[in-house]
């Protein structure tokens, strides 16, 4: 099969790799119906985050169940289906506390590579959802969000404990961000404010139901999102970057008492002691436990109540895969959407 491997940084090529089989009678093989590069992707494709050796590249997926081995029971050869990008028994009881991604069996999907056609995922059973049936094409990119993009900004409102009455602010305006705006109102924040300097984000915001805009960053952002709050900060606050910067602009934009949901991968981020103890803020996240959301997501985006595959602003053939990751890393794309 055809897929994309990381050879180093700025260097990514689409070239025949092994077709995947059934390894393990708990694992389902899937021809992918569409893939796409993530934001953490970017992290070792700019060489910020060291690699090994090429590497089989993307983690978020949607397809055809091909071939299940002898011991799955919840999906079958035909069905649609959706998975995240943990793979988790989703029996053990980190997986029942809703902890999927921190499941004791958890195979990390990026491992595997599911910017390809084709894909191997072990633990089916606990890892895959299906459709109520074979969606239209349409509803494709929005099933593909769920993976992870959509999954992870539920998580970090949901974290950031966005609901009604709240002010939610959201740090950072890639796909999560975006769709973490959309999380907090379905969730029934009063008040979302998106940080976002880009006006086509912006505007995607404000469609997915931000009600302010605020534009500037770092300490100025801070002291704009206490001036829209009476001086107290946000409710919550969604951190969706990961360095330095973002982190703190997240914190100090929380008033006491508030919550942030951090899942920005992060990377050199240190909390300074004392700011941390006197700040009075809860801070919860990581990396998200989509497999929670995924039977509510996919019964939402089937109804026609969200459309999160409006973050995928460009569409490639999986053999311009290159071009997808240098857009995105230029900031000329949100989010690549690839079709195998």
């Amino acid at each position: 099969m055809r897929g994309a491997v990381l050879h180093g940084p700025g260097d990514v090529r689409v070239e025949n790799r092994p077709d995947p089989r059934i390894e393990q009678p708990t694992d389902a093989v899937l021809r992918l119906s569409a893939t796409c590069v993530c934001g953490s992707d970017l992290w070792p494709y700019r060489g910020i985050q060291k690699m090994d050796g090429p590497a089989p590249m993307g983690h978020e997926y949607v397809g055809i169940v091909e071939a299940v081995g002898a011991e799955v029971t919840s999906v079958r050869p035909g069905q649609f289906v959706v998975g995240s990008f943990w793979a988790s028994d989703n029996t053990c009881e980190i997986c029942r506390a809703g902890y999927q991604s921190g499941c004791v069996h958890r195979v990390p999907m990026g491992s595997l590579g599911s910017q390809a056609q084709y894909l191997r995922v072990p633990l089916a059973d606990g890892t895959l959802v299906a459709t109520p049936e074979v969606p239209p094409a349409e509803l494709i990119p929005s099933y593909l969000a769920a993976s992870d993009v959509l999954g992870t900004g539920w998580f970090a409102a949901t974290a950031a404990e966005a609901g009604p009455g709240k002010t939610v602010a959201v740090v950072g305006d890639g796909a999560v961000g975006l769709l973490a705006v959309l999380a907090a109102r379905q969730l029934g924040a009063e008040r979302v404010i998106a940080m976002s300097r880009h006006e086509s984000r912006q505007k995607l915001a404000l469609d997915f139901g931000a009600t302010d805009i605020v534009a500037e960053r770092g300490d100025e952002g801070v002291a704009r999102i206490k001036e829209l709050t009476g001086g107290l900060g946000a409710h919550s606050v969604i951190e969706a970057v990961g360095t330095q910067e973002s982190m703190m602009q997240a914190i100090r934009s929380t008033r006491p008492g508030g919550h942030v949901g951090y899942v920005g991968v992060t990377h050199d981020v240190n909390l300074p002691g004392m700011e941390m103890f006197f700040s009075l803020v809860h801070l919860h996240g990581g990396p998200a436990p989509v497999r929670r959301f995924l039977p509510d997501l996919i019964e939402l985006i089937g109804d026609g109540t969200i459309e999160p595959g409006r973050v995928f602003d460009l569409e490639l053939p999986l053999e311009q895969a290159d071009d997808g990751y240098r857009a995105m890393d230029e900031r000329r794309a949100v989010k690549t959407l690839l079709r195998p």
